[in-house]
């Protein structure tokens, strides 16, 4: 993924900066504790896409 488009987005929610987990090719917003998919180097930024994380993910 781009370094530069990371530096660019925010969670589509609250604004917040987003961490990307290579691994798990997922962007991660911890004030809403939702992972956004990656899929292909592209950001899939929609809240019914994302997956709601577990306590001990965030």
């Amino acid at each position: 993924m781009d370094a530069r488009l990371l530096d660019i987005l925010v969670c589509p929610i609250c604004k917040a900066n987003l961490e990307y987990r290579k691994a798990e090719q997922e962007l991660v917003c911890k004030p809403c504790k939702l992972a956004f998919p990656v899929r292909d180097d592209i950001p899939i930024m929609l809240e019914d896409q994302a997956r709601r994380l577990n306590e001990g993910e965030c």
